[in-house]
C-alpha cells in the first residue's frame, strides 16, 4: 500500500483546502475522494471502499472527531489522519485516542502530507498482510456453509469463475452477494487484478456518473483536475455494481454502453476510451418486475443477465446455521482476546428457529455483540435478543402444551444462572414455593434442583 494507487476520502468544510489534498495526493498517483462534509464523508464510506480518510477536525455541525469515531465503529480497515488550523498538544491527543493513526496541523507542506499518507497506507498493508489470508479460496471460496443449497451456490461460482461472461447475483440483503462476487473475480483469471465493488443506492444521483465514469479537468465546476471512474480503476478486473436496480434511467443507458462497446466516456471528453473490465452486478430485488414497470431497461436486463446466481436466505440454509454460530463465534472472541464461548443446546435452538430476516449479516451482527457483551463463558438463551427467544418453537409443531414451552423456559433460566433457583425466581417473575412445584411437576430428569 505504499505503492500509487490507494483510495482517499478527504473531508474539509473549505474548497480550498480539498483542491490542495487532491492536488497533492492526485500528482502522487492516488484517487482521491472530496466530501465537503461529515455526512457526506459518511455517505462515501458507505458506497465505496476507502483506504485512507483525511479530516479536518474543526468543521460546523459533526466535527472531525465524530468522523474519526465513525471510521473506527464501522470500518476498521481504514486508516485515518487528522488534520486542523487549530494545532495543539491536546487537540494531538485527542485525535489518537480517538482512533486517528497520524495528525497533521494546517498549514502544511507536501513534503509533510504525503509523509503522514505513506505511513499510515504502509500500515495499513502490514495489517491486511496479516489479517488477510493469503488464498482468497481459502475455506471453499471463503464462503461458509455445508447446506445443500448452499452447495448449488458453490458450483454455480466455480462454473461463473472460469468464464468471462456478466453475472447477475440476486438474493435478499445479508445474504451474502459480494462475497458471491469476490469468489467468482478471486477464482477467475482476473484475480490478480483490482476488484472495485460500488453500492449504487449509498451513491447520491448527481455523483454516481462521475464516479463510475470520471471526468475531465474543467467537465464541471469544481472539477479542477481529471479524475478516473471506478470502470478504469477496475481495468483488467472486476467492477461489482451493487443494488443495480437504484441507478437513474441516464446511467442506465451509459452502463449498456459500455457492456456493448466495451467503452467508457468520461464526463467532458472529447472521445471514449476502451476498457478491459468485467462486470458483476447484484440486486434484492425483482429486476423483472422492474422492466414490466418500465423502471429499468430490458436490454440492461438482458445484458447483466447471461449468468445468474440466486443466493439462498438464511432460513433456507438451516444446516449452516451452527456452523456460521461457531465461526463467528471463533472470529469475534479471536479479535476481542476473548475465550470462544459455548452456546447452550437452548441458545442453539433459538437461533435456529429465528427467521433471520437480516439473513447472514444479522447472524453475524447477533454473534459479535454476545461475544463482546456476554459476562461468562457460556451463553444461554436468556442471553439472546427477547425476539429471538419468542420464535424459539418456530418449526417445532404447534401442539406443544403451555406446560412443555414453559418448561423449556424455566430450565433455560436456570441453566443462564447456574441453577440457582432464587435468581432463576426472580428472572421468572415467581416466588421460590412456585418455581419448586412447577419443577416438581416437571418430567424432566436433569432439572436443576439445587
Amino acid at each position: 500500500m505504499t505503492a500509487p494507487n490507494a483510495t482517499i476520502l478527504a473531508v474539509d468544510d473549505s474548497p480550498e483546502t480539498l483542491e490542495v489534498i487532491e492536488r497533492i495526493l492526485s500528482s502522487a498517483g492516488h484517487r482521491v475522494v472530496p466530501a465537503g462534509s461529515a455526512a457526506e464523508a459518511i455517505r462515501v464510506l458507505e458506497a465505496m471502499p476507502i483506504d485512507l480518510v483525511i479530516t479536518d477536525m474543526k468543521m460546523p455541525k459533526v466535527g472531525g472527531m465524530d468522523v474519526i469515531r465513525h471510521v473506527r465503529e464501522n470500518y476498521r480497515d481504514t486508516e485515518v489522519i487528522a488534520v486542523t488550523g487549530y494545532a495543539s498538544i491536546d487537540g494531538a491527543v485527542s485525535a489518537v485516542k480517538g482512533g486517528a493513526s497520524e495528525y497533521v496541523p494546517k498549514p502544511f507542506t507536501n513534503e509533510e502530507l504525503l509523509a503522514a499518507v505513506a505511513r499510515s497506507l504502509a500500515r495499513l498493508a502490514e495489517r491486511r498482510s496479516i489479517e488477510q489470508p493469503p488464498d482468497p479460496r481459502a475455506d471453499r471460496f471463503g464462503i461458509v456453509g455445508r447446506s445443500a443449497p448452499l452447495q448449488r451456490v458453490l458450483r454455480d461460482i466455480e462454473k461463473a469463475a472460469q468464464s468471462s461472461a456478466t453475472v447477475l447475483i440476486t438474493g435478499e440483503s445479508g445474504t451474502g452477494k459480494e462475497l458471491v462476487a469476490r469468489a467468482i473475480h478471486y477464482n477467475g483469471p482476473r484475480g490478480a487484478a483490482p476488484f472495485v465493488p460500488i453500492n449504487c443506492a449509498a451513491v447520491p444521483e448527481t455523483l454516481i456518473e462521475s464516479e463510475l465514469f470520471g471526468y475531465v479537468k474543467g467537465a464541471f465546476t469544481g472539477a479542477n483536475v481529471s479524475r478516473a471512474g471506478f470502470f478504469m480503476t477496475a481495468e483488467g478486473g472486476t467492477l461489482f455494481l451493487d443494488e443495480i436496480s437504484e441507478v437513474s434511467p441516464a446511467v442506465q443507458v451509459k452502463l449498456l454502453r459500455v457492456l456493448q462497446d466495451g467503452e467508457v466516456s468520461m464526463l467532458g471528453a472529447q472521445r471514449p476510451q476502451r476498457v478491459d473490465v468485467r462486470i458483476i452486478a447484484a440486486t434484492n430485488k425483482d429486476l423483472p418486475v422492474l422492466v414490466h414497470q418500465g423502471r429499468f431497461r430490458e436490454d440492461l436486463f438482458y445484458r447483466l443477465n447471461v449468468i445468474t446466481i440466486d443466493v439462498p436466505p438464511l432460513r433456507q440454509r438451516d444446516d449452516d446455521i451452527v456452523v456460521l454460530i461457531n465461526h463467528f463465534a471463533r472470529r469475534f472472541a479471536a479479535e476481542a482476546e476473548r475465550p470462544e464461548p459455548e452456546f447452550s443446546e437452548d441458545a442453539i435452538r433459538v437461533l435456529r428457529n429465528y427467521h433471520w430476516p437480516g439473513n447472514v449479516r444479522e447472524l453475524e451482527n447477533v454473534i459479535h455483540r454476545l461475544v463482546v457483551m456476554s459476562d461468562g463463558p457460556r451463553i444461554e438463551a436468556p442471553d439472546l435478543p427477547p425476539l429471538m427467544r419468542f420464535s424459539a418453537f418456530r418449526g417445532e409443531g404447534l401442539d406443544r402444551t403451555l406446560a412443555e414451552v414453559e418448561r423449556e423456559y424455566i430450565r433455560a433460566v436456570l441453566g443462564s444462572v447456574g441453577g440457582n433457583k432464587t435468581q432463576a425466581a426472580r428472572i421468572l417473575g415467581i416466588d421460590r414455593k412456585t418455581l419448586r412445584e412447577k419443577l416438581a411437576h416437571s418430567p424432566e430428569p436433569d432439572a436443576p434442583n439445587s
